[in-house]
């Protein structure tokens, strides 16, 4: 498929799950999750979505959570783009920890001088 296709359609996901979470998130105060990046398969059959959750602590659980809700945000997902595409990727969500990785690469190095 088109480069140029592909990249709308991840940009489209991301877009519209970040929003989703946006709606989700603001009955909890404190957290915060950003969809980072979504990547599609050529097929169209799989999405893997990368979140950064904040606080970090929580990620794991909130991750869980989010893994078991999957079919609903697929569902909600179809309701906000259904009439753009002709099949709705499955959504696998994954962790996003490139934010603590750097983190920890600065204090290991002396640069996050606090």
């Amino acid at each position: 498929m088109d480069n140029t296709r592909m990249s709308r359609i991840n940009r489209l996901i991301q877009k519209e799950v970040s929003d989703l979470f946006r709606i989700q998130t603001q009955s909890v105060p404190g957290t915060l999750i950003t969809v980072t990046s979504v990547t599609v398969s050529p097929d169209l059959s799989i999405a893997r979505v990368r979140l950064s959750i904040f606080p970090s602590e929580k990620s794991e659980e909130l991750l869980e959570s989010i893994r078991s809700s999957a079919k609903t945000i697929r569902y909600d997902l179809g309701l906000r783009i259904g009439k753009q595409l002709r099949k709705l990727p499955e959504l696998t969500f994954f962790i996003d920890d490139s934010l603590d990785y750097l983190e920890r690469i600065d204090s290991l190095l002396g640069l996050n001088n606090k």
